[in-house]
């Protein structure tokens, strides 16, 4: 897929996808690793319980947000890489709905996340084209409550049995999520 052209300094938008793909890198090997030790039992859930997965763990973010402690080692960041992995398991699960096979091969498992991963990087390069990377001036806890609001959403669409009358669907719900949740990791390390 080409790349789109994007009206901002090359030096900012080739650090952009620089820190994009270094993020995805991370979490696919997360990823690849868990389908080697549990296989694709994801494919169990059905959207509904992806959605409410990816709520725990946004709602774990803004707690430690607030109260500025946690008891649990295991930090904002671990949790922005399982919102990003799980919501690109609820794009494959979109995706495969109508496909009975509940194992998946470790290439086939691989290539459905390159897919979606390819998919929501294009929408991040055409906003970000848009919106001229205003992200960046963004405060973390506005994407943990981007995030939020997006997975409210989800559940309304859900309960609508996934009718909307004027709104985006599900998947592009869950790519905003996904590059929200990026975007909050770059400037996480970036600080």
């Amino acid at each position: 897929m080409p790349e789109i052209a994007l009206k901002l300094p090359n030096n900012l938008a080739n650090k952009t996808l620089e820190q994009y793909d270094d993020i995805i890198a991370s979490c696919k090997d997360i990823y690849m690793k868990k389908v080697k030790d549990y296989g694709t039992s994801w494919r169990m859930l059905r959207p509904r319980s992806l959605t409410d997965q990816i709520f725990i763990k946004a709602k774990r973010i803004r707690n430690i947000e607030e109260m500025a402690s946690q008891q649990i080692e295991e930090g904002i960041d671990s949790e922005l890489m399982g919102i990003i992995n799980y919501s690109l398991i609820a794009l494959i699960q979109l995706e495969l709905k109508d496909y009975v096979d509940m194992e998946l091969n470790h290439a086939e498992s691989e290539k459905l996340y390159d897919q979606q991963v390819e998919l929501t990087r294009s929408l991040m390069l055409q906003k970000n084209h848009d919106y001229g990377e205003a992200w960046r001036d963004l405060r973390n806890t506005s994407f943990t409550d981007l995030i939020l609001m997006k997975l409210m959403r989800l559940k309304q669409i859900e309960d609508n049995q996934g009718v909307t009358l004027i709104s985006e669907g599900p998947d592009a719900n869950y790519q905003d999520i996904i590059n929200y949740a990026i975007f909050a990791l770059i400037k996480m390390k970036e600080a």
